[in-house]
């Protein structure tokens, strides 16, 4: 069993204040594999007071120098892959292999992006030719609570902190407590680079304790949560009363369109997008739109794609699906599966229970449901499990249509090779991100929704400025 009770407090390991055993649960297995401490009160405002002791110095410090301390960190991140990859793995379902090609290098590829995206941002920039003596200033919010979540660690944890890092901020990270071993990881490397004390501070704890601590701290500039967009609510009213910043990246429900002339495939690659991670990330294509036309052989298509998904557990080498994350995820996937049988989805593959040689372990079988419409609950609520709604449609504006129908707009995906269509469904889909035909966005791209996916965005230049104050300043004399 792991020990990790300690906290990182103003540059130091710290015991905790008022903190309480909470165990880490391998969910491959089932059984404890680690215990660490929850924090209370007192832990977070020590965590708050020596990230506002830090910022004065920490947003003085030259941009260069800020950089460079990153740099190492990303060298020390990059030497120490494989033991990020193996509690990644252990802590929260994902199979080795995808931890270390996706969830570490996510992290990696991140550092490089907004490494890039600070070596050419304007920090100071005149306001136009017709006001010489004006500048922009853009420098740091302040303190920052970042709060993390399970299901893309090392992904979310290098958006904010290495954001944030550069632009100047001091910050508190709470990463979740069913993935605390990776971030206790990063922590160990935040002070083997040699960061000022206090720049970076780390707690554990869950949402109703040290995130509501956090969250509506008066000495706390900004909040920015990774989520379900029903705690995204609740931060949002909590963070209310001292008017802090808060920028949210919340739940999708993801409309893959799949038109009659979509490449050969388009359907194989939707299924499998959808079931990437065991299904649990937020810009997955959830909801599959199919063309009438094509319907029934998509139908097949993804049946027969989801039939050759092997599950086992994540300490196994090899191309497979690991468990989901907890119990209770386990439990509510199920419960949804059952109501889409129940509300009359027609069941193509996969369905309630275990897979076949699985009796421990929180393991989903690769679902596939047809004739969904858009209205049935499978099709409103994001899952987070690997289960896919298969719609049909008919005309462009119509699928544009249903993919619109949804309280979230996160991702949408397209398939044409109609170029005008494709650009036409760009522009109509109401949502932060639109990927098309199967390529991926580019290093660097904004990550982050429209409506209750949330209000931020993150990755490259867009995620700095999302940690930046524009000061507006008259009277400048350049070079004094």
């Amino acid at each position: 069993m792991i020990e990790k009770k300690q906290f990182y407090i103003d540059g130091a390991w710290v015991d905790p204040i008022a903190g309480t055993d909470h165990q880490v649960i391998d969910p491959s297995t089932e059984d404890p594999c680690a215990v660490i401490s929850l924090a209370g009160e007192a832990d977070c405002d020590a965590a708050v007071a020596a990230a506002k002791a830090a910022f004065p110095g920490w947003m003085a410090t030259p941009v260069a120098e800020r950089m460079a301390l990153v740099e190492k960190l990303r060298e020390i991140y990059k030497s120490r892959a494989e033991d990020m990859a193996k509690a990644i793995s252990m802590e929260m379902g994902a199979p080795i292999d995808l931890a270390r090609a996706q969830q570490v290098g996510a992290g990696s590829s991140h550092m490089d992006a907004i490494l890039k995206a600070a070596s050419e941002f304007d920090w100071i920039e005149p306001l136009g030719d017709h006001a010489p003596n004006d500048r922009i200033i853009h420098e740091a919010v302040g303190v920052v609570t970042m709060i993390t979540p399970w299901n893309w660690p090392m992904n979310q944890i290098s958006l904010k902190v290495i954001a944030g890092l550069l632009a100047g901020c001091t910050m508190i990270l709470k990463p979740s407590e069913e993935s605390p071993l990776s971030a206790l990881l990063f922590a160990e490397m935040i002070d083997e680079a040699g960061f000022p004390k206090g720049v970076f501070n780390l707690v554990n704890g869950d949402g109703a304790g040290a995130g509501t601590a956090l969250t509506g701290h008066p000495d706390v500039d900004m909040v920015s949560f990774t989520g379900s967009s029903r705690a995204g609510k609740l931060i949002s009213k909590n963070a209310a009363d001292t008017l802090k910043r808060v920028s949210l990246e919340l739940g999708g429900k993801g409309a893959n369109l799949i038109f009659a002339d979509a490449d050969e495939k388009a359907v194989k690659r939707g299924v499998l997008h959808c079931m990437n991670n065991t299904g649990q990330s937020c810009n997955a294509p959830t909801r599959m739109l199919v063309q009438r036309d094509i319907y029934d052989q998509a139908v097949e298509t993804a049946a027969e794609t989801a039939g050759k998904v092997t599950v086992g557990p994540a300490s196994d080498e090899g191309r497979h699906m690991g468990p989901v994350v907890n119990e209770t995820q386990f439990n509510k996937i199920q419960d949804l599966i059952q109501k889409g049988i129940d509300e009359g989805a027609r069941l193509v593959t996969g369905g309630t229970g275990r897979p076949d040689g699985l009796n421990r372990g929180f393991f989903v079988k690769p679902t596939i449901f047809a004739d969904v419409n858009n209205d049935m609950t499978i099709a409103r609520e994001e899952i987070f499990g690997p289960v896919l709604s298969i719609i049909p449609f008919e005309t462009e504006e119509d699928g544009i249509r249903i993919a619109n129908d949804t309280p979230y707009g996160l991702t949408n995906y397209v398939q044409t090779q109609d170029p005008a269509r494709a650009n036409r469904c760009a522009r109509a889909l109401r949502s932060g991100m639109v990927e098309m035909n199967g390529q991926s966005r580019g290093l660097g791209s904004p990550f982050g929704g429209m409506k209750q996916s949330g209000n931020g965005r993150e990755g490259g230049r867009w995620g700095l400025e999302d940690f930046l104050e524009v000061k507006a300043v008259s009277g400048w004399t350049e070079g004094a």
